[in-house]
């Protein structure tokens, strides 16, 4: 079969023949793959720079964690698999698998599960989202955060407001029912500034953040408390694109009624893969289906993997391989 293989962290995946993966128990089965999305956490794996990384074996592997797939009997389905994915073949639990609507694509199928679990896992389980609530979503231009807004308001925030880089998205957003957007370009004071008035205007219950690093330093400096009652905030870190550590004042923890998490795997129970593989992701691509959960996509072939694996890909998009 082809496939795309790495041989080495940090090297580029190869478009090569490869061994078909084998059916190891009876719990697996050996399916026909669609269409894989690549995303942050795969580029992550391949480089060894994800905390769920494996060191590639000396024969090679097959890169890509889930995507759409054909069943023997034809049933198309979104899978994570146990072989590599970006192959034309490929493994998966026969327990982890959501049947894709006839009317929802390869490629958006492919894509929507990542975003997902990076937007309802953290909404839903970590921060306990109430009708009501105020959220902020640090870092909401990029693919998973516009999916976290449109989930967001699914769940029913009162009220969203983003931060991101870029304005053409920012402005983007609010066509998906973001409802006020700051940049993160202009100077701190002005950041800071922006966010304190929206605290104290309408206090926010929920922090969604994809960015970590200095704005989250910002965003905390600005919940933080005097003394007096506060609300409850549920902050929960999800990435971490500006930085992977930051400072934190002990004031926050004190002053101000403050549930710091994250959300990621090996921070979901076992009940909750399984509310995802079962509730959710079905929830979410009938809403997809019905054209309430709106994401864009580049799709590319398979055979050009190696020249493609670094492509920018704009406009919150998700790059997706077709097989």
């Amino acid at each position: 079969m082809k496939a795309a293989v790495i041989y080495q962290k940090g090297g580029l995946p190869q478009y090569i023949d490869f061994p078909e993966p084998a059916v190891q128990n009876d719990d697996e089965v050996l399916v026909t793959v669609k269409a894989v999305a690549i995303k942050h956490f795969d580029k992550g794996v391949a480089a060894g720079s994800h905390y769920s990384s494996e060191a590639p074996k000396d024969n090679g592997r097959v890169i890509g964690g889930d995507g759409v797939c054909l069943l023997a009997d034809g049933t198309r389905v979104y899978s994570l698999g146990v072989s590599g994915m970006l192959a034309e073949k490929a493994t998966i639990r026969k327990g982890y698998t959501v049947p894709v609507p006839n009317g929802l694509d390869d490629a958006t199928a492919a894509a929507l599960p990542n975003g997902v679990m990076g937007a309802a896992m953290g909404l839903k389980f970590k921060a306990d989202i109430q009708p009501g609530d105020v959220v902020l979503i640090n870092g909401a231009t990029g693919f998973t955060g516009r999916i976290a807004v449109q989930i967001a308001k699914y769940y029913g925030a009162k009220k969203v407001i983003v931060t991101g880089r870029n304005q053409q998205s920012l402005d983007d957003l609010l066509l998906l029912g973001a409802d006020e957007i700051i940049s993160v370009l202009q100077d701190d004071e002005s950041f800071k500034a922006q966010i304190t008035a929206v605290h104290q205007t309408t206090p926010i219950d929920i922090i969604i953040d994809y960015l970590w690093g200095h704005t989250a330093e910002m965003i905390l400096a600005c919940i933080k408390g005097d003394g007096s009652f506060t609300n409850k905030i549920r902050y929960v870190s999800i990435g971490s694109m500006s930085g992977d550590l930051i400072q934190l004042s002990a004031a926050n923890l004190r002053s101000v009624d403050l549930q710091l998490t994250g959300s990621g795997l090996g921070s979901w129970s076992k009940q909750q893969v399984g509310q995802l593989i079962n509730n959710i992701l079905p929830e979410m691509f009938q809403l997809a289906t019905l054209g309430k959960l709106k994401i864009e996509t580049t799709q590319v072939k398979l055979a050009d993997i190696a020249e493609l694996w670094n492509l920018e890909v704009l406009g919150g998009q998700r790059l997706v391989v077709t097989i």
